[in-house]
């Protein structure tokens, strides 16, 4: 399997899988992702080089965002001091279940993290979504802390609250990597 950037084609699958996800989790007992995505938002993260898809042959094994911008209102200033890359819309294919391919691509962004001189590789999860919380607490990720509606830094988040990190480590991921190299962070 080979990771690559995602590209302007990849927003119709993108969008695919986002729907795919919020199905499955709405089986669940889960309203994590139950709005839609807005396309022209999705397309301008794929512009801006921070969406990276996992292909395996010529299908579409998973996908995950990464940004050096944290989600508003969730992180301290003092922590935002701290160099970090933070994980958006990690999403493995349902196909692809079970495969640890999603801890694999965790692997791979804190290894991306590491070698943009990070210090940590940082998420914000689904409040509600104790299956979530747990997955990455088995995959590394130390709890920070749950920000509510109402007590988040500059007005904070609506539901995706519950913060983690774990240190931007160099991990044999063992995907092919196709990305160009990333630059190192500004702090």
């Amino acid at each position: 399997m080979r990771i690559t950037p995602a590209v302007p084609d990849d927003l119709s699958r993108l969008l695919a899988f986002r729907t795919e996800a919020a199905s499955w989790l709405t089986r669940l007992g889960s309203d994590q992702w139950s709005r839609p995505y807005p396309a022209d938002r999705l397309l301008a993260t794929i512009e801006a080089g921070t969406v990276f898809m996992l292909r395996h042959h010529e299908r579409t094994a998973g996908t995950i965002t990464l940004t050096s911008e944290a989600e508003e209102g969730l992180w301290s200033d003092q922590e935002l001091e701290e160099p970090s890359v933070f994980v958006n819309k990690l999403t493995i294919a349902r196909d692809y279940a079970g495969e640890n391919l999603g801890g694999r691509l965790l692997d791979w962004a804190g290894d991306r993290a590491h070698r943009s001189c990070a210090k940590w590789l940082r998420l914000d999860a689904w409040t509600t979504n104790t299956a979530l919380q747990h997955y990455y607490l088995d995959h590394g990720f130390e709890h920070v802390r749950t920000v509510r509606e109402g007590d988040a830094i500059n007005g904070g988040p609506r539901v995706s609250g519950w913060l983690a990190q774990r240190p931007a480590l160099p991990v044999d991921h063992g995907f092919a990597d196709e990305t160009p190299p990333p630059l190192p962070l500004r702090v």
